[in-house]
């Protein structure tokens, strides 16, 4: 099922990608306006990500492929965002490279776990599932950079909650190797 509604939402969040990075090289926008449309592009993309997983059960049209390109096209937008934030010096690069570097290493880990037939002890969990949720509130907090509502600065609740994204990360990725453990031990004897 390569083009059915849930895999073209998530092709959508592929293609968003170079759109909200060529928002901040745009010429002639203000710097409040780039924030404003990176910020939009990325809540809407964002969203799709839980609408396409959706409407793929509720249409019947959940497939092998829609489950490989979705965390995928979740990953690469995240870490093209982050990317945008380093370069605006709105994210310090550390803290970039633990939540790209986690998604590398248990992206992989996982692809090695499903060759083994162990996939199952390192599905997804509660913690990853809340380090993604934190991670997609801190991201448009941090593109926006300003007063939301002229009451809540979104660059300090984005910066507060960016750290809490990175202590989440690592603290996934430890429980993800920790399930992956006695299996990585059994194999490498």
């Amino acid at each position: 099922m390569f083009f059915t509604i849930p895999t073209i939402m998530t092709w959508a969040r592929i293609v968003a990608i170079p759109l909200i990075v060529g928002v901040y090289y745009w010429p002639g926008l203000s710097a409040a306006t780039q924030n404003l449309i990176a910020t939009s592009m990325f809540v809407v993309f964002a969203i799709t990500d839980w609408l396409d997983g959706f409407l793929a059960r509720k249409l019947n049209q959940a497939s092998a492929f829609g489950a490989f390109l979705d965390p995928v096209a979740d990953k690469f937008l995240v870490c093209a965002a982050l990317l945008v934030l380093v370069h605006m010096q709105r994210v310090h690069v550390l803290i970039a490279l633990i939540i790209i570097g986690r998604e590398i290493a248990i992206s992989s880990l996982r692809e090695w776990m499903a060759q083994i037939g162990a996939s199952k002890s390192v599905a997804v969990h509660m913690v990853g599932k809340l380090k993604t949720t934190v991670q997609m509130v801190a991201i448009p907090f941090l593109l926006y950079d300003g007063m939301l509502f002229g009451v809540i600065d979104t660059r300090d609740w984005g910066m507060v909650l960016i750290l809490i994204a990175a202590v989440l990360t690592i603290w996934s990725m430890v429980y993800y190797m920790q399930k992956a453990l006695p299996e990585i031990r059994a194999r490498v004897k």
